[in-house]
């Protein structure tokens, strides 16, 4: 970390949100170009990467980042669906292209086709995933920044920032930090100002668990109960002079007890007839 001016070291803040979004760790097996990242194996099999290689790899991409005049000209790329949220936020930060999801063949070399793009910088999340776009990149002379693992391929590769790129945490917080960095090198955020974004704007988040959250939000919405006073018995009274059937009802006496007929009574008087 010597090797930094004192206002790019890493904060205590900084390294705390790299350790417990776990982005140093590795997988068990390691590339042999990713082997001076790696900082031992754990009894598991697991690597663990170094984290200040990672830092000074990140401030490194952030610096080769704000030296492109136009930022229109860098695009970011990433088919793997966890850096989907964190790419498009970094670009939409930096004022960068985004790629998310399927990479179309030839976007980088066939002009033909609708999608091209003649970038000058180009930012994978996974270069295995994304290997079509560094590989066409090669073929146009665009240098390349990719975060790795430590079994990552690292063929066309100029930059590479060492950190965990399999978890929706590490991805997001080695985009959040890159970011932020990017914007402190160009001016606009002071090196003394925390940055107002949450970390968590890059974090991903599964649709079912967004659908989850929004029903058990309607659901305590519905369940409020709203209290009414209702009479049971309510006493309706008729003031002021009343005419025709509503005068009639409002004077009679429901109370009175009726005469009904025994239809079947034999007894009664049959009816005169016109047929006889």
């Amino acid at each position: 970390m010597s090797r930094l001016p004192a206002v790019l070291n890493p904060t205590e803040e900084d390294i705390q949100l790299l350790l417990s979004a776990q982005c140093h760790i590795g997988a068990k097996n390691v590339n042999t170009r990713m082997v001076p990242y790696v900082y031992k194996r754990r009894a598991d099999g697991i690597n663990l990467i170094n984290i200040g290689k990672t830092w000074e790899k990140l401030v490194f991409a952030a610096r080769v980042i704000a030296a492109i005049e136009n930022p229109q000209d860098i695009v970011v790329v990433s088919a793997r669906p966890y850096g989907h949220r964190a790419a498009l936020k970094f670009a939409k930060y930096i004022g960068a292209e985004a790629i998310v999801g399927r990479f179309t063949p030839g976007t980088f070399t066939n002009y033909n086709t609708r999608s091209f793009r003649e970038p000058r910088l180009v930012i994978c999340t996974d270069p295995r995933t994304d290997f079509q776009a560094i590989k066409e990149a090669s073929y146009v002379n665009i240098p390349v920044i990719s975060l790795a693992d430590t079994d990552a391929f690292l063929q066309y590769v100029d930059v590479v920032i060492p950190t965990n790129n399999k978890g929706k945490h590490a991805i997001g917080l080695i985009y959040y930090l890159l970011a932020r960095a990017v914007l402190r090198l160009r001016g606009t955020l002071d090196y003394g100002v925390a940055w107002d974004v949450m970390v968590d704007m890059f974090f991903f988040r599964d649709p079912e668990e967004a659908e989850k959250e929004q029903a058990t939000l309607a659901g305590e919405f519905d369940s409020t109960e709203f209290s009414v006073a209702v009479d049971v018995n309510p006493e309706w009274t008729v003031e002021g002079e009343t005419e025709g059937v509503a005068g009639i009802a409002a004077t009679a006496d429901w109370s009175a007890s009726r005469t009904t007929t025994d239809w079947a009574d034999e007894s009664a008087p049959a009816a005169a007839s016109s047929w006889e």
